[in-house]
């Protein structure tokens, strides 16, 4: 199985991984063989990446950060706040399905087999909200795991980062999805989701107040030019800081109907740049050490014109994977040649290439 951008899919290929929705709804199964048709509507989709069988590839195991069925789980329990927001009823949250859901994506999480490698997610247009929200608590709970974060602060921080945009709700849809660069006044109005969102959760008393200051500081930022309050430093708190990266992380790399995506090295590399302005020095040492560069089944390039895929991570060396090429140069080697990047100091990835 190796990741495949769906400009080069080759019809007749067979889907390694399920193509699901932002709901958790399959909308095509593994073992499925593409038809131009079929390869055609997942791109006007949104879709830009897909699984893909490779008999080269057959003893190397790529595993989902978390399962079809917890990912279904998760959107139902915002579906279901929102809907209770949408209605007025924002008192009345029903905080253990939300806990539940956590308790089940730390399940998840630390029974996988490849924790730093399995990130990528196949993401079209639909549900950027909801699908944001998931993917986000997906990269803060690795990053709390990582921390040492007890099961008690993993499921408090967790259910508030999956709720840490809810207060987005109550913006209009025009100015969430407007294309054109927003307006001062616009820009105004998405900053309120931060605080709207805080006083939506406080409102529960079986939601921790803590919980809720996830959605209040996650576009706090280190240097104190962030909104709402301005906070600074060791003012935001630990939530806070995990959640900002999270945050940012999963929008760098998810593509929105207005702008693509961009590949998960450059964001790493991004957000990385930003310590001490935007992030904790201290929060960006645990993500620069449990976040893959290149996550479990990228292609890639090497500096010796070689081109394969990334087959396992180094958990010691986040940018030193272990890689199978199969070109050099454009022509198909002979054989499969294994690297473990992390020994061999003259090989460089130079740059990203799903074909």
């Amino acid at each position: 199985m190796r990741l495949v951008s769906t400009r080069y899919v080759k019809e007749g290929s067979i889907l390694a991984r399920p193509v699901i929705n932002s709901s958790g709804r399959i909308l095509l199964q593994t073992g499925i063989r593409l038809t131009a048709s079929y390869i055609e509507r997942l791109i006007t989709m949104g879709y830009d990446v897909l699984f893909i069988q490779d008999n080269r590839l057959e003893d190397v195991e790529f595993h989902m950060s978390i399962t079809g069925q917890t990912r279904e789980v998760a959107y139902k329990t915002i579906k279901h706040v929102s809907n209770y927001i949408e209605s007025g009823q924002e008192g009345t949250l029903v905080v253990a399905d939300v806990r539940s859901t956590i308790q089940q994506m730390i399940n998840d999480l630390l029974f996988s087999a490849d924790i730093l490698g399995n990130l990528t997610d196949m993401q079209g247009y639909d549900d950027y909200t909801f699908h944001h929200s998931i993917n986000s608590t997906i990269v803060g709970l690795v990053l709390g795991i990582a921390s040492g974060y007890s099961e008690q602060k993993l499921i408090e921080f967790g259910m508030g980062i999956l709720m840490h945009d809810i207060g987005k709700i109550l913006i209009p849809e025009h100015i969430l999805n407007k294309k054109a660069p927003l307006t001062e006044e616009e820009f105004e109005e998405i900053k309120k989701h931060a605080g709207d969102g805080f006083n939506i959760l406080r409102k529960n008393n079986d939601f921790s107040l803590l919980s809720a200051h996830v959605a209040f500081q996650h576009q706090e930022k280190w240097d104190g030019s962030g909104y709402p309050r301005g906070l600074k430093g060791s003012e935001i708190h630990e939530y806070g800081r995990l959640a900002a990266v999270a945050d940012v992380y999963e929008a760098l790399t998810s593509k929105r109907i207005y702008r693509k995506a961009i590949e998960p090295n450059e964001a790493y590399e991004y957000i990385v740049s930003q310590s001490n302005t935007h992030f904790c020095p201290r929060t960006l040492e645990v993500f620069k050490k449990h976040i893959a560069v290149y996550p479990s089944g990228s292609g890639i390039l090497l500096s010796n014109g070689q081109r394969g895929n990334v087959v396992k991570q180094n958990p010691a060396f986040p940018n030193r994977p272990f890689v199978r090429m199969f070109y050099e140069n454009e022509e198909e080697l002979a054989s499969p040649i294994d690297y473990n990047l992390a020994e061999c100091p003259s090989l460089m990835i130079i740059a990203v290439d799903n074909r």
